[in-house]
């Protein structure tokens, strides 16, 4: 019959991998290559309207910002948790390894926070950056893609009527 499942209901995201590290995930290296639900990205243009919707969305007010969220990870169990916890947390996956996120300072000290504390639950050579952006550098982003012109969708077209 079987064992039954511990639940973490109620445990915050930290809590959880505290537990995962005690029960064997420290020191662990993942050579595991199979491909995953996490591994599974929308399609371009999906990705696009989100990034689109952020900067269309984004309210200049003091203490907001719009960050992008990236790591190299190599243990795939680490690597799909973060993922789940950063789309959790409201982060849009731009690409398999990038999120972007648009939130207040306090929530980025936090997201940088937890995650800070999981890289150094495990012995690891894995990295994340932080990259706060503005919404200049948002508006100026390239995108090379099949069937793509994202430079006609986020900037505004000049009409001129007399």
């Amino acid at each position: 019959m079987g064992r039954p499942k511990t639940r973490t209901k109620g445990k915050s995201y930290i809590e959880t991998l505290r537990f995962l590290s005690k029960a064997g995930l420290k020191g662990t290296k993942s050579t595991d290559s199979k491909v995953t639900d996490l591994d599974k990205i929308e399609n371009l243009n999906d990705r696009i309207e989100k990034v689109v919707g952020v900067y269309r969305h984004f309210e200049n007010k003091q203490g907001r910002m719009i960050y992008f969220i990236m790591y190299d990870i190599e243990n795939n169990k680490i690597r799909n948790h973060i993922a789940k916890y950063l789309l959790r947390k409201g982060c849009i996956r731009v690409q398999k390894s990038v999120f972007l996120a648009e939130s207040e300072r306090q929530k980025y000290d936090e997201l940088n926070s937890t995650l800070k504390e999981v890289q150094e639950m495990y012995d690891n050579n894995d990295s994340i950056f932080f990259i706060p952006v503005s919404v200049d550098e948002i508006r100026a982003m390239k995108i090379i893609g099949r069937n793509v012109d994202f430079s006609m969708v986020i900037d505004t077209p000049n009409t001129l009527f007399y």
